[in-house]
């Protein structure tokens, strides 16, 4: 009877430590995955607000670059008006009044007009200078100045095309026009002389493509 009763009560005891070994391990794993939820939801966390810090950062950005391209814009108006010698056609066209006019070369003696414009100030003039425009009006016949670009034209450099302003028509090229120079120039015919107005880069083509619109003369 005392060993039966032995038996039972070491059976209930091994039961109980089993329990309570299963209850251990049940408690470890459950805590361990308690700090594995916990260290996983921090780290998701972080992530999550360097995400948002840095779309806000973005956002910001963006905002403010958009509020300056606004105020740069809005410096510019109202435009002023260029206006060229009466004896080269009087040419006009209306340009930014935060850009700078130097006049390289007038024609009191006859020859070329040459006047170049750029924002703020006027950097020394130079073939390889880039400037948001150059202004020639010259004494050669108008296709003549034309075939000087055929050549470029052929070797895909640049490419050509028809432009129209104020009832007037001429040629339009765009591309690369030296090494040093990529933009854009209209050409017209001004009596017995050519006009010229180019951008030395694709950063004032926004301004050129306005300019161009207001360009006038007399025939």
């Amino acid at each position: 009877m005392y060993s039966s009763r032995h038996k039972n009560e070491h059976g209930a005891i091994s039961g109980s430590l089993i329990a309570i070994i299963l209850l251990s391990i049940f408690v470890a794993a459950a805590g361990s995955m308690a700090i594995w939820a916990y260290l996983n939801y921090s780290d998701q966390k972080a992530n999550v607000d360097s995400k948002v810090k840095l779309a806000e950062a973005e956002a910001k950005k963006e905002q403010s670059d958009k509020d300056l391209a606004y105020f740069n814009e809005q410096e510019k108006q109202p435009n002023r008006q260029f206006v060229g010698p009466d004896d080269y056609g009087r040419v006009t066209f209306d340009y930014p009044k935060t850009w700078s006019v130097y006049v390289a070369k007038a024609v009191s003696e006859g020859g070329s007009y040459l006047a170049y414009l750029n924002p703020v100030t006027v950097p020394p003039v130079s073939e390889k200078q880039q400037f948001s425009l150059r202004v020639t009006i010259e004494q050669n016949d108008y296709d003549k100045v034309v075939k000087t670009y055929d050549e470029r034209v052929k070797k895909g450099d640049l490419r050509s095309s028809v432009v129209t302003a104020n009832g007037n028509t001429g040629i339009r090229f765009d591309g690369t026009f030296t090494k040093d120079i990529r933009g854009a120039a209209v050409l017209f015919k001004v009596r017995d002389k050519t006009l010229t107005l180019r951008t030395d880069a694709d950063t004032f083509k926004p301004d050129f493509e306005s300019l161009i619109k207001t360009i006038n003369f007399n025939q």
